[in-house]
């Protein structure tokens, strides 16, 4: 019998898969909940993908929103929504925490994952104080989870380099923060290129959600440990 290879070390280790599951369901529960939120309303009044803000979901009261504007806005289910996105921001925070070993031990990895970190909180202080209750601190919030996914998507790219364990994911994690930081650009300079501030608000929204699942599949699929080489004779 020849000499048997010694075993691989870890590919990823327990808490990645963790960390995966984690973000899988913040975002699939997320998108869930924006989907019986907007069915909700009422037929007089119904939801606008095109011409409602996203925020529109959770505002706690019924009326013109904002106060003067020719917008009714009448989410019955905004309890639904804003514990939803709290949701969301708790869990991408734990999948920070416990993905950590996913990517190499460099200082791009932790700017990445802090700027994901940052998305988190966002999301979380968006449902604690919705539109209508606190608009300036749903306003920053708001903007920290946009600017916060789109740069730390742009980053976490960077620290995939040199991974075998992302090839594949790195022109597609990058390609996903170049959409959203264009996006939250347009949005906020009001440009919405015939998308609506909906429209345009879901293609920031949507490169993030979309990132935290293909990466939870792919992790997830990824196994603990390499396979046992078998010895040649």
């Amino acid at each position: 019998m020849g000499t048997p290879q010694p075993r691989l070390g870890p590919l990823v280790h327990r808490s990645v898969h963790r960390a995966a599951a984690a973000w899988l369901i913040g975002s699939v529960q997320f998108i869930v909940a924006m989907v019986v939120v907007q069915l909700g309303w009422s037929d007089a009044h119904p939801y606008s993908l095109k011409d409602n803000y996203i925020s529109d979901l959770g505002n706690t009261q019924c009326g013109d929103f904002p106060s003067g504007s020719s917008t009714y806005v009448c989410s019955p289910w905004h309890v639904v929504f804003n514990g939803s996105v709290i949701a969301l921001g708790l869990l991408i925070l734990l999948g920070v925490i416990l993905v950590r070993t996913a990517l190499p031990p460099r200082r791009s990895s932790t700017v990445a994952l802090g700027l994901i970190a940052l998305a988190g909180i966002g999301a979380i202080c968006v449902g604690v104080w919705p539109e209508n209750v606190n608009g300036a601190i749903h306003g920053i919030a708001s903007l920290l989870a946009f600017v916060g996914g789109s740069l730390g998507l742009i980053i976490v790219a960077l620290a995939m380099l040199r991974d075998t364990r992302w090839d594949g994911y790195r022109a597609y994690s990058l390609l996903s923060g170049l959409v959203e930081l264009v996006a939250t650009v347009l949005f906020v300079f009001g440009e919405y290129v015939g998308l609506g501030v909906g429209g345009m608000e879901r293609l920031i929204v949507a490169p993030l959600l979309l990132w935290l699942i293909v990466a939870s599949v792919h992790l997830l699929r990824t196994p603990q440990y390499a396979p046992r080489t078998i010895p040649t004779g």
